[in-house]
């Protein structure tokens, strides 16, 4: 039964997010024109908002755990877990005070409604896996930008999502160049937990009653760390939450 009203309810929810994105990509262009990058920003995470809590027509039951106990005087750093395209909302919703920026590929910069005009408007480093030096520049910048306006930047290490929500290695890398450009900032660990449980099957059919958990752990000073082991430590933390460790 529970299968059959997935395949139900997952439209319902798949229509609901799309027309939020045709919606809302012309409010953007609008609240741009009129007040600028803080209109804009509004707009966007009230979209978000409806993203994510909009998943409650499928059942599901979203926590945010820790995101009151964030620091607000210094940049962030948010790295996480990859478990689906609905990892965005979330981040962009629970950080919203942070002004939270991504470093993502270079190809969502087009062709997504709302999506690609937020990152390409909204100070988000877009790189170009292929290109070493084009994506070392963007991080860069974006690594100045957050540590100007103490913004948060977000990178997911793994690098590409995880299909059965098992974590990938991190990499370093990304992590090493936010903290050289962005030298006052505090990494933040975000678990993501559910996401993958929700596209189980795809992303049709979405499943039913997922419990989806984002869980902020102790902010870290990078400063006197080596990074490539902090980035290992890092992800051996989610890892245990997740109850992934071996």
């Amino acid at each position: 039964m529970k299968s059959v009203l997935s395949y139900l309810w997952s439209p319902v929810y798949l229509l609901f997010f799309g027309l939020l994105a045709l919606v809302f990509h012309p409010i953007q262009i609008v609240c741009r024109w009129i007040g600028g990058y803080q209109l804009r920003k509004k707009s966007v995470d009230v979209m978000n908002f409806f993203m994510v809590y909009g998943l409650a027509v499928l059942g599901s039951r979203i926590r945010f755990i820790g995101f009151d106990q964030l620091p607000q005087d210094r940049p962030l750093i948010i790295v996480s877990n990859h478990q689906s395209t609905f990892d965005i909302p979330p981040i962009v919703w629970g950080f919203r005070k942070y002004h939270p920026k991504f470093v993502s590929k270079i190809e969502l910069g087009k062709g997504i409604p709302s999506i690609s005009y937020n990152l390409r408007h909204g100070g988000s480093a877009l790189i170009d896996r292929k290109n070493p030096r084009q994506s070392i520049m963007e991080i860069m910048k974006l690594g100045k930008h957050i540590e100007k306006e103490n913004y948060s930047a977000s990178i997911f290490p793994e690098g590409t999502r995880s299909k059965n929500g098992e974590i990938k290695k991190f990499q370093h890398a990304g992590i090493a160049s936010l903290v050289r450009y962005s030298p006052s900032a505090l990494i933040v660990p975000l678990v993501i937990d559910g996401n993958s449980e929700l596209i189980k099957k795809g992303y049709y059919p979405l499943s039913l009653g997922t419990r989806l958990t984002y869980t902020i752990l102790p902010a870290i000073d990078p400063t006197g760390h080596d990074l490539k082991a902090l980035t290992a430590e890092i992800e051996l933390k989610i890892k245990k939450v997740l109850g992934q460790e071996k």
